[in-house]
């Protein structure tokens, strides 16, 4: 990029004056609320790009913890009541508009990290625009009908809501096609953004801090699992199974079905529900495991390819992200379908193979997507395409 140093050109039009310098770089993310998967990503790409400011919709002091040093621009919704805030759904019918009034004509690339409306900046045709897509918009594709069922909307409500998230799927369907290129954080991913947007993506898969975690063979002899406790996640089904089994499991995170499940567990010794821990504490865990267990269809999930970083085999749903990076037999077993029997016939052959998994084994495969992977292959997509 060619630019003009303003202070001596007001001085003098001097050509020499003309100084070259990298491409001004801006990265765009959904929402900095908590620190999930997607922020993680946003993280990275942060210390690729460290003079790039990030605009969000709305950001937290939470969410704001992974990039505290980079320079934050919220759009209007910031300025909304805390309130309202607290209840960022509300504020949906007003995210396209806000997405689309950022001003980015000062910048040569934009990269986009998004799963719902940070996809949606609109830039001048000069400025190349990559995304970075954690999902499709999943309540307005894949996950509509279960999102209906989820809130329980009857009537009129009902009705307006079918309307809006038609519209929604629209202006989705749209904001896709104004991309120049698309990056997937899988395959699994890449499969869903060429069915729903006609658009091919670049696999890239999400970086995971692999050297955080020392692979160990010994283990406390409970079962772990990290999670938002949504109904999705299907976390009460693995309670379930657990406690026809009379095993110990972990459970780690919190959210709206936190209540429902601790009601499942009352009395019950084996299972215990933590909530969110501090990293240092997540890793204590995760090295003492016996193993991680999964149960839902997850575009990548970091936290599983962290359980095999220390060296502990992963039980998962053969579908989505955990169906590229789980090796049966060799980092783990699956099973085909969500329920109690199948779940628990993974778990059988689980321990049946326990003694041939070797921690080191697993730990290379989880090297496959480290930090340092994901950088290296960001810089090499991003230099193609400029």
């Amino acid at each position: 990029m060619v630019i003009y140093n303003k202070q001596n050109n007001q001085n003098g039009n001097n050509k020499n004056n003309i100084k070259t310098q990298s491409p001004a770089v801006a990265l765009v993310h959904d929402f900095l609320l908590y620190y999930g998967g997607a922020e993680r990503v946003l993280k990275e790409l942060g210390e690729i790009y460290p003079e790039a400011p990030i605009y969000t919709l709305m950001s937290t002091k939470k969410g704001l913890v992974s990039v505290s040093s980079k320079e934050v621009k919220t759009s209007f919704l910031q300025k909304f009541p805390k309130f309202l805030r607290k209840r960022h759904r509300w504020l949906v019918p007003f995210m396209p508009t806000a997405v689309e009034t950022f001003d980015l004509r000062d910048y040569d690339l934009v990269i986009s990290s998004s799963s719902a409306f940070a996809k949606g900046v609109v830039v001048k045709s000069r400025i190349k625009h990559i995304c970075y897509m954690h999902a499709p918009m999943r309540y307005v594709w894949d996950w509509n009908r279960e999102y209906l069922e989820e809130k329980k909307l009857k009537g009129k409500t009902k009705f307006f809501t079918r309307l809006f998230l038609n519209y929604l799927r629209m202006w989705d369907r749209i904001s896709a096609e104004r991309l120049d290129y698309l990056i997937a954080n899988s395959k699994y991913t890449a499969e869903r953004i060429k069915k729903y947007y006609r658009r091919e993506a670049t696999v890239i898969y999400p970086p995971v801090e692999v050297n955080k975690f020392t692979p160990t063979k010994e283990n406390a002899g409970y079962f772990i699992t990290v999670s938002r406790l949504v109904p999705y996640k299907r976390i009460d089904l693995l309670i379930q199974v657990f406690q026809k089994l009379n095993l110990p499991l972990v459970i780690l995170g919190d959210g709206p079905e936190k209540k429902n499940l601790q009601k499942m567990i009352e009395g019950d010794k084996n299972i215990k529900i933590l909530g969110w821990v501090s990293d240092k504490q997540k890793i204590k865990l995760m090295e003492r495991a016996r193993a991680f267990i999964v149960a839902t269809e997850d575009d990548f999930n970091i936290t599983a390819v962290e359980a095999m970083s220390a060296g502990k085999p992963v039980i998962a749903l053969n579908k989505g992200g955990t169906a590229e990076t789980v090796l049966e037999g060799i980092t783990g077993e699956f099973f085909k379908n969500p329920t109690m029997e199948l779940i628990a016939d993974a778990i059988g052959r689980f321990k049946e193979n326990e003694k041939n998994y070797n921690p080191q084994e697993i730990r290379q495969r989880a090297e496959e997507f480290s930090t340092e992977v994901f950088k290296e292959r960001l810089k090499k997509f991003v230099k193609k395409v400029r």
